[in-house]
């Protein structure tokens, strides 16, 4: 089925239908015009007969020069003149002055002191030149005007490449035009567009950069100086502390790349238990027994990136522990993975905490909006019920 919601695919439709009606109505005007000239040449014709049939009649002659001036040509060849006579029937055969057709063209017999005559009538309908030059110059005044909107056309196509490969989150994209049509002017602010958001892109991630540039360096001498730390207990705290403020300026840089969409996806296959064993390792905290009950009903496998998945269900997992009143989750695995934490309903539907930065969180409000867009980049599905005091929030296939 011909679709026709492109604009290419509308210009097509309507200079075909143009052209088909400019066929027609050549057509009608041509055939209008053959007619009226059959016609004339007929009624032409047949006052040219007529008054060569009252000099015939008053002379008993015939007159071969008006015949000839009116375009009357004199069959000689015996054989060809026979087997027109032929074709008449008996009765016309017996009179002396006969008009008649045969195979479509038109002929006067005339016997005279039996001698037989057949003349062939030479006219023929003239073609109307001035509409088969006009209905040309229409055709190819069409077929240059659709050639020109096609053309002009085409740059649509390299900016919608280009609004695609922005999308993907390249922004190394040029799409200006010199021209100065309208389809230039979108080119061109688009272009102006994406140069400032490649420019606020660079200035951005400089920022995140230095800061977290400088953030290492104070968080590695930490780690020097708490190497001087006699008691063990104390110095395996401040390893932890510094280990978990260096996984948070990784996640930070993770989030960044996420949405900025330059995070390349590594997809393979890996079992969900293997996943959950990852993100719990990423929560760097003491016991995790105490606080994480698992349940492998179903370990799957499952196609995705294994780090970024991982940061998703640890994030999980840590908003679980940190909202419950008992600092305790369950964590089960059947088909889905789901955390299961007491608590009240949440107050609001789960889409109200993707937004980052929440000032009603207890954190910095990205644990949700980090998690929401993992999900997304794998095509996985995010579903939250409460049931029976529990909050249960799962990852669906």
């Amino acid at each position: 089925m011909i679709s026709f919601t492109t604009i290419r695919a509308k210009i097509t439709m309507i200079f075909a239908v143009s052209i088909v009606l400019l066929g027609l109505l050549s057509y009608v005007l041509f055939d209008t015009h053959i007619k009226f000239e059959r016609h004339s040449m007929i009624v032409q014709e047949m006052a040219s007969i007529r008054f060569a049939f009252d000099y015939f009649v008053r002379t008993n002659t015939i007159d071969f020069a008006f015949l000839e001036s009116q375009n009357f040509r004199l069959i000689d060849d015996k054989a060809q003149k026979l087997e027109i006579f032929n074709t008449l029937s008996k009765k016309e055969k017996d009179k002396s002055f006969s008009i008649f057709k045969h195979h479509e063209r038109r002929f006067l017999f005339i016997k005279s002191y039996h001698t037989i005559f057949i003349f062939e009538s030479m006219n023929q309908p003239k073609a109307p030149k001035n509409v088969i030059i006009i209905s040309f110059f229409l055709l190819f005044f069409l077929l240059i005007l659709y050639i020109m909107i096609i053309r002009s056309l085409r740059p649509l196509h390299k900016l919608k490449n280009e609004i695609k490969t922005f999308s993907q989150g390249n922004l190394d994209i040029d799409c200006r035009s010199d021209k100065k049509d309208e389809i230039a002017q979108v080119a061109n602010e688009f272009d102006n567009a994406v140069k400032k958001i490649r420019e606020l892109k660079h200035s951005r991630q400089l920022l995140l950069r230095a800061i977290m540039h400088e953030l290492k360096t104070p968080i590695g001498k930490g780690r020097l100086v708490s190497e001087m730390i006699d008691n063990d207990k104390h110095k395996q705290r401040l390893h932890s502390i510094f280990e978990r403020l260096n996984l948070l300026i990784d996640e930070f840089a993770k989030i960044e790349k996420i949405e900025s969409k330059s995070f390349e996806l590594v997809f393979k296959s890996y079992k969900m238990s293997d996943i959950l064993d990852a993100s719990i390792d990423m929560l760097m905290i003491e016991n995790p027994a105490k606080h994480i009950e698992l349940e492998l009903t179903n370990d799957y496998l499952i196609d995705c990136d294994f780090e970024l998945l991982s940061l998703a269900i640890k994030n999980l997992i840590d908003n679980g522990i940190k909202y419950s009143p008992n600092k305790q989750v369950s964590v089960v695995v059947d088909n889905a993975l789901a955390v299961i934490n007491q608590g009240k309903a949440l107050e609001e539907s789960l889409e109200h905490y993707f937004v980052p930065f929440r000032t009603k969180s207890n954190g910095l409000g990205l644990g949700l909006y980090i998690v929401k867009n993992i999900v997304d980049l794998h095509h996985l599905k995010l579903e939250y019920t409460h049931r029976d005091g529990q909050n249960t929030v799962s990852i669906k296939r």
